[in-house]
């Protein structure tokens, strides 16, 4: 062994009994152990190495663990947390214009949305989740609580053409989102996404406005497409082409667009995803909930597209679970295509991380357990007796473990959930906020 004085200096050593770095791709490593400095990965290594060439001023231990990077919601509506089985069993239509909508148009404000989304930051820190890409009003409320929470978070500028408590028409929105991007340039843990709503509710113009700046910028766009067939049927009866080819005909296609749901696609659509480079947020629960339908999966991952998974709202979901959505998303490839070989185990736990981060921008930040990233890290636990045996921890993961599993998250090196309690958010405060906004939207 070294002498003590010649070791490496650093904040954290973890000690899990399995490590799966995603990077290499289906790799599950034990008896490693993870060297983190400055909110940063530093090496990963096997545990006598790190012993003998690091002095972290912390050592956690977890024998019982898998480690993992930080889950990334690829598509959410964080502060609908507030509308959690507010308007069940309904298709998406009734539930937005008949329910949704109506509630938002009474209740919407700056105190909604950052009480909401803090309880969503709560429930995410909660299963594992570090980073989510979010798509609502008042996105300046909700980058408070995302700050005060300690997770990372894509913000999406969401862009409508009519208006709502949020803003009066497309540029109201477009300005109120680029001066809070402006004014959030020095937070780390920040970044941004365009987010027009989705097709039946932005205009040619407006969609033109989103892909220059986008050009201008260099960050996402972010937008529900072809959730439902009902949304078709409309474009087709509007403008005379589906919503995709409009979109690329606008210009928005390209390694920049996040396609969110895609449930009904055609081949030459897949074909389009492809070759213009986009990414796809799939939320499987939502759809599933709503009846809106069940993705294919399989022409996609084939043709390399990449895509991530979103839980959606908390209000069509019902829960921000990602462990639920890598479940759920693995299991309908294979019964959709019989085909029992689709979408394995480790390619949703990347689905899950990488490909999400990568949607993002971020995957040379998060995603994977590689030195120089960002720790971004949640540990789950493997060894309750609900759970036994485990043959392949990665295969627990997706098949049998659930976010209750999940013992601590850390985002940036820093502990923010351990317990089943995130660092920085007191909930019983966050549960009396939670109760009176219960009673405004009950009666």
């Amino acid at each position: 062994m070294n002498p003590e004085n010649s070791q490496v200096a650093i904040d954290l050593l973890i000690y899990p009994k399995w490590i799966i770095p995603i990077e290499p791709t289906g790799v599950t490593l034990s008896d490693h152990a993870l060297a983190i400095n400055d909110g940063c990965i530093v090496d990963l290594l096997p545990c006598e190495k790190a012993l003998k060439l690091y002095s972290p001023r912390e050592e956690v231990e977890l024998p019982s663990h898998v480690l993992l990077p930080g889950l990334v919601n690829l598509h959410t509506h964080a502060a609908m947390s507030l509308l959690r089985g507010y308007a069940d069993d309904l298709p998406l239509n009734t539930w937005l214009s008949e329910h949704i909508w109506p509630a938002e148009a009474r209740h919407l404000s700056a105190d909604f949305v950052h009480t909401g989304t803090l309880l969503a930051c709560a429930e995410m820190l909660r299963g594992g989740i570090t980073t989510f890409n979010d798509m609502y009003f008042f996105p300046a409320a909700a980058a408070d609580a995302v700050r005060q929470s300690g997770m990372r978070a894509a913000l999406g500028l969401v862009v409508l053409d009519h208006p709502t408590n949020y803003a009066a028409d497309a540029d109201d929105y477009l300005a109120k989102g680029l001066a809070l991007r402006d004014a959030c340039k020095d937070y780390p843990l920040l970044s941004f996404c365009l987010a027009p709503h989705a097709p039946y509710t932005v205009s040619d113009k407006t969609f033109e406005k989103i892909a220059t700046l986008s050009a201008q910028l260099e960050i996402p766009i972010h937008t529900h497409l072809h959730e439902t067939r009902h949304e078709i049927a409309e474009s087709i009866t509007q403008y005379g082409v589906r919503p995709m080819q409009r979109l690329h005909t606008l210009g928005l296609l390209g390694p920049q667009f996040i396609a969110v749901h895609a449930v009904h696609l055609e081949a030459a659509e897949i074909d389009q995803l492809s070759l213009t480079g986009c990414h796809i947020a799939f939320c499987p629960t939502s759809n599933l909930k709503l009846g809106s339908g069940i993705p294919n999966i399989k022409p996609i991952h084939q043709r390399g597209i990449n895509f991530g998974l979103g839980t959606d709202s908390a209000a069509s979901n019902n829960r921000l679970d990602i462990f639920q959505e890598m479940r759920l998303s693995t299991l309908l490839a294979k019964g959709v295509n019989e085909d029992a070989t689709l979408l394995t185990a480790h390619q949703a736990l990347q689905a899950a991380t990488l490909n999400g981060a990568s949607a993002l921008g971020l995957d040379q930040q998060i995603g994977s357990l590689l030195p120089g990233k960002a720790a971004d890290l949640c540990a789950v636990r493997l060894d309750d007796w609900m759970l036994q045996p485990c043959f392949d921890p990665a295969s627990h993961l997706v098949y049998t473990a659930g976010r209750d599993n999940v013992t601590h998250t850390w985002v940036a090196g820093k502990l923010q959930m351990q317990n089943g309690l995130p660092s920085n958010i007191e909930i019983q405060q966050l549960l009396a906020r939670t109760n009176i906004w219960h009673n405004r939207l009950a009666y």
